[in-house]
């Protein structure tokens, strides 16, 4: 073998590890670069369901059977700005809801709602009611231990109907501090109370989300963008109407 042949082999032979070792470093960076397993989510799991409305009495009664989604929605919202917690979304319980056929007909009882909490992973369960009498707006809340089935504690909280929201953010506090959950911080809670939403805004939203559910997406938009022009500050409605358009 010439010198030339030698050399050509060792050229060739340089290429392959070369080319070996192309392929080899990017993968070694993308090994160092993955993320880490996911870690399991010890957080304390809180689910809340449709809300019953026990009777609402005087103008606008139509509006206020939309408040059983729509007091569902804003209590989840509120209780997911304590990032303690694990908040189960009212998407994901809708739908093992209807895949287990369950909450169709009637009220649902603890031993329903821990069942519920068990198929979606939650340690709690919210049950709730409203009724509204000539503006005196009363809503309850009582929680399911999912483990015992049992309800260690019940609320009720009542005042004009124009503090809706007001009334909502008061229940996801006592809600914390009666079952000892992680408190939501007093900077957020502080943030949260100063947040003017009149109970229009929370009315339309109900409605938006009413439609949402039965599929009208239009009309859910126009409502949805109604409140954002209108009432900036809830800004769940902004946030609706991004989910919407990235679905």
């Amino acid at each position: 073998m010439d010198s030339r042949t030698t050399c050509s082999a060792g050229i060739r032979s340089s290429i392959r590890i070369l080319v070996a070792l192309g392929f080899l470093i990017p993968a070694l960076a993308s090994a160092q670069d993955a993320p880490p397993p996911d870690e399991v989510d010890d957080r304390p799991g809180v689910a809340v369901l449709q809300f019953d409305n026990g009777g609402s009495f005087g103008p606008d009664q139509e509006d206020f059977e939309a408040l059983e989604v729509g007091l569902q929605h804003m209590l989840l919202t509120e209780l997911a700005q304590n990032s303690a917690l694990r908040i189960v979304e009212r998407r994901a319980l809708k739908e093992i809801l209807e895949e287990q056929d369950l909450a169709a007909t009637g009220r649902v009882d603890a031993q329903t709602a821990a069942r519920i909490g068990r198929l979606v992973g939650a340690r709690w369960v919210i049950l709730g009611g409203f009724t509204d009498i000539w503006g005196e707006f009363n809503i309850n809340a009582r929680i399911v231990d999912v483990e015992t089935s049992e309800v260690p504690e019940a609320w009720s909280v009542r005042d004009d109907r124009e503090a809706i929201y007001e009334l909502l953010v008061d229940l996801a506090s006592q809600i914390t501090d009666g079952v000892d959950l992680p408190p939501l911080p007093v900077e957020v809670r502080e943030a949260r109370e100063q947040r003017e939403i009149p109970s229009e805004a929370v009315l339309l939203f109900s409605r938006a989300q009413t439609y949402e559910d039965f599929g009208d997406q239009d009309r859910a938009v126009e409502v949805y963008q109604r409140i954002v022009d209108e009432f900036p500050q809830m800004t769940e409605a902004r946030e609706a109407l991004e989910q919407i358009s990235s679905s």
